[in-house]
């Protein structure tokens, strides 16, 4: 399956130097073999181009497989027995981490406190993510590190949970996060890239052939470490917070620069929170809660200056955007500098705007994306997993939440991705969410969640390659199997396309190729 128009179907690639030569039958690309060719028979099993999460924390990804895991866990008894366990194999003193836990998955549906960690231990201090990554469980010694108390004032665009009498819970939400994390010892450069080739080893068995990164400095520096070690067998399209801005418009860096494996990509920038934690900044309140809009984590005013300062300088932006309010803003945001780059003469084609997750839309915005040429950058899996805080949370407002299936219509190019560690970074798993809306046990029904959203396997498909590459700037080497195009391949036991949407996420991965190597076999 090439997802080429001129050529939907073959039967034999010919590869050479790491990109495709030639597609056709058997018989035409054998006659191009010499002495020296290698010829690999697949036995008639499908062959996709390669996939591409095109939103994942790589950084955030890798570290977690080291850490305490939380995800998705029925109760909060059963993430402090973890932390209880991690904490008897711990030096006193040292550090716990961890990830995963949603008070949206527990019985009592409410955020956990430090006093409930210190249950689990008080002779380390604790640091728990939350699964969408926009609030921190700690323990009391995790305060004290940071040095938290009564007296400590919100940051801009955080906040420090706190009682009835003015103590902090520890519950820190948005920017208030960094209180904590940012005294949290980091792995070497060389650690995390470690902790990389075994992530890119589980990437590569998923299927995965590149990514779009969203973290820190600190995981471009391992990821050139890997790249000097000849060990990076992943593409990687690595985008720029926005505390890296000032350096890389006074080192002139512009959206591209590097080659085929590490690129830069565009300007990171936050707009709101997330649903969890009910920080998503919204146009109406929350259900229940006539008082809580979400909260914004950067003012529109300074939102704009950014983009703009970065589209004249030649770097793209990719803003994360979950609530209606936040996506209304950003989509503001990027109104203003479209006019301003037409005015120099540029095509959306030379800015490759993002919103990311664009999660719930407000109808009037619906079509703003298409209209304005900026790419929706979304995660079919969140809808799944997500579906009944959506419900609880925004009512009826859920029939424009998680909907690639209305920008497809409208004609905005989308991105497929799974925002790990906040979801499985497994693509399979994501097109069966996009295609069913059913998590895979069946639920919510036979017809899934606002199936009028269900997606076909080949749109599906498309938001992991073709849509991923566009996004990359690099639709002319990537998404397609195709002469001319990086040998970038997967294997399947099956046709995608053909078998009963229940058995999607039966589907084997058989090998990945990544530029004319297996990178993983399983042939």
């Amino acid at each position: 399956m090439t997802l080429d128009a001129g050529q939907p179907r073959v039967s034999a690639l010919a590869i050479s130097f790491g990109r495709i030569v030639a597609a056709g039958t058997d018989d035409e690309i054998l006659a191009l073999a010499g002495v020296g060719t290698q010829r690999v028979n697949l036995g008639g099993k499908t062959v996709i181009p390669g996939l591409t999460d095109a939103h994942i924390h790589w950084e955030g990804t890798a570290r977690a497989l080291q850490m305490v895991n939380a995800f998705e866990v029925p109760s909060k008894l059963v993430a402090l027995e973890r932390v209880r366990e991690r904490a008897a194999q711990t030096p006193a003193g040292q550090w716990i981490t961890g990830y995963g836990w949603s008070q949206a998955y527990w019985p009592e549906k409410i955020f956990p406190t430090a006093g409930d960690l210190d249950s689990a231990t008080m002779a380390h201090p604790v640091m728990l993510r939350a699964k969408s990554g926009h609030a921190l469980w700690v323990n009391s010694a995790a305060l004290r590190a940071a040095g938290i108390t009564a007296d400590t004032v919100d940051p801009v665009g955080g906040e420090i949970v706190r009682d009835e009498s003015g103590l902090p819970t520890g519950i820190l939400l948005e920017n208030a996060q960094d209180l904590v994390s940012n005294v949290v010892p980091s792995p070497s450069p060389e650690q995390l890239a470690d902790q990389m080739k075994v992530a890119q080893d589980l990437a590569l068995a998923s299927g995965l052939t590149g990514i779009h990164d969203f973290d820190e400095p600190s995981c471009l520096r391992a990821l050139q470490i890997l790249r000097e070690r000849e060990e990076l067998g992943l593409r990687v399209v690595k985008n720029l917070n926005k505390a890296w801005l000032d350096a890389a418009l006074e080192t002139g860096l512009r959206t591209g620069f590097g080659d085929e494996w590490l690129r830069i990509g565009g300007l990171k920038i936050f707009a709101d929170g997330a649903l969890g934690p009910k920080t998503a900044y919204m146009i109406k309140p929350y259900a229940n809660e006539p008082e809580n809009f979400g909260i914004p984590t950067i003012d529109k005013e300074e939102m704009a200056e950014l983009v703009s300062r970065a589209s004249a300088a030649g770097l793209p932006s990719t803003i994360h955007a979950i609530g209606d309010r936040a996506v209304h803003d950003v989509l503001d945001v990027y109104a203003m500098t479209r006019r301003e780059e037409a005015g120099r003469g540029e095509t959306p084609r030379q800015r490759r705007h993002r919103i990311e997750h664009v999660q719930i839309i407000h109808p009037d915005d619906a079509p703003r994306l298409a209209k304005l040429g900026i790419i929706a950058s979304m995660q079919p899996i969140h809808a799944t997993s997500d579906y009944e805080m959506a419900d609880m949370y925004w009512g009826e407002r859920s029939e424009w939440a998680y909907n690639p299936r209305l920008q497809l219509n409208y004609g905005a190019v989308v991105a497929f991705g799974s925002d790990s560690p906040v979801e499985p970074f497994e693509p399979l798993k994501g097109i069966y969410a996009a295609v069913t809306r059913r998590r895979p046990d069946g639920s919510p029904g036979p017809d899934g969640w606002y199936p009028e959203a269900r997606l076909t396997v080949d749109e599906a498909l498309r938001g992991f390659t073709t849509g991923a590459a566009y996004a990359a700037g690099m639709e002319h080497n990537l998404g397609k199997l195709a002469p001319g195009f990086l040998a970038d391949l997967v294997v399947l036991d099956r046709d995608l396309t053909i078998i009963p949407h229940d058995e999607l996420p039966d589907l084997q991965i058989l090998a990945t190729m990544v530029g004319g190597h297996w990178r993983y076999s399983g042939i």
